[in-house]
């Protein structure tokens, strides 16, 4: 006696030859084929899913800063830590004090500074006194040529003080009160280049300090990234000015760069999007899911896999038509464990085999090769 499996095997072949005697194929990719016959078949079927803008699968993705937007300030000067005024995930403005040193290299500084200032002062005042007699034919014009060259050295020696300064945190104002009332002092303060948010502080008051030790992470959080990890089915097409968006943040950006390699272990490629929308709403080195449009033109749809065949290496589905089933091409632009993103010429409300496709397929490709 023959097992069940193998007389439903048998069954299933006699079905599919009598359907294909009853419903013969009448023009490409159509299968003629009543409603008691598809049901008889497993054909089942659904409404095609809305269209949509495109829109992706949730994609996990990382929020970072971008790396314009990072800002580490270090100590200008050793020195000691006197004071701290600001702490992590604190908002700063631009030139706010963030901490107080102690350094006495900074004294140095000034007093240098201050002999250039003296030594660049009275080089002027010889050069103008010799132009004058040279000019009068009292002195050599070699003696106001060393004068001159004298005071350009000076200003050079000057200049490069005062830069010295502006590093250790000095602004043109404190600048001039120094060059006019010869004031020193030892304290540097350090101010925020930008305004943004305190990321990380490494400065603790009492601390020792060499020079360029990081004290400060300060960041701007408005726009920010998105390092989204996108499968490859997924960047099908993508270009940067795609939108993105993460839902569960009302945030939304765009593409700005798709990567060239892919992850071994994950086989996902690295896209990069920027945030300008409720970047507010977002903190950087946290985790979200972004849903990522597929192409950002035309119509897409979401369909079961079960709905997918593929004829000749090519994707397809069976849309029900009011004699049977048409196989309609369709190109993959995504897909996840349940369903894709797909986009072809559709109207919006066809109905696609969920079930039975498999069925549909033989009884297609059976016919065909029998019309050749």
């Amino acid at each position: 006696m023959l097992k069940a499996p193998v007389l439903r095997a048998c069954r299933m072949v006699l079905l599919l030859c009598g359907l294909c005697v009853a419903a013969p194929l009448f023009a490409a990719n159509e299968i003629k084929l009543t409603a008691a016959q598809a049901k008889a078949m497993g054909v089942a079927t659904t409404a095609l899913s809305g269209s949509t803008a495109g829109a992706g699968r949730g994609l996990p993705a990382r929020v970072v800063v971008p790396n314009h937007q990072l800002y580490v300030i270090s100590a200008p000067l050793a020195g000691l830590v006197e004071s701290v005024a600001v702490a992590p995930g604190q908002a700063v403005k631009k030139g706010q004090v963030m901490a107080r040193l102690q350094s006495p290299g900074l004294v140095e500084i000034q007093r240098g500074f201050l002999q250039a200032a003296t030594q660049a002062h009275l080089a002027q005042e010889n050069m103008s006194r010799d132009e004058k007699l040279f000019k009068e034919g009292i002195v050599a014009e070699s003696r106001y040529l060393a004068a001159r060259s004298r005071y350009a050295e000076a200003g050079a020696a000057l200049s490069e003080r005062r830069q010295a300064l502006r590093l250790a945190g000095f602004g043109e104002a404190a600048l001039q009160r120094l060059e006019k009332n010869y004031v020193m002092s030892s304290v540097i303060e350090i101010s925020a280049p930008v305004g943004g948010a305190v990321l990380e502080s490494m400065a603790v008051a009492g601390q020792r300090a060499e020079a360029a030790t990081p004290l400060f992470k300060l960041a701007q959080l408005v726009p920010l990234w998105l390092e989204i990890q996108a499968p490859l089915a997924q960047v099908v097409g993508l270009q940067p000015g795609v939108a993105v968006s993460v839902p569960a943040y009302s945030a939304s950006g765009k593409v700005t760069q798709i990567g060239r390699g892919v992850e071994e272990g994950s086989q996902t490629i690295s896209v990069r999007a920027e945030i300008s929308q409720g970047a507010e709403n977002l903190h950087p080195g946290q985790l979200v899911e972004a849903v990522l449009a597929v192409d950002g033109s035309g119509k897409h749809w979401h369909v079961p896999n079960s709905a997918l065949v593929r004829l000749h290496d090519l994707p397809y589905v069976f849309v029900q038509t009011a004699t049977g089933f048409r196989a309609q091409p369709v190109k993959l632009a995504g897909e996840s464990a349940g369903s894709s993103v797909v986009s072809g010429e559709f109207k919006g409300d066809e109905r696609i085999a969920v079930s039975g496709t498999s069925s549909l397929k033989a009884m297609l490709q059976g016919l065909s090769a029998g019309g050749e």
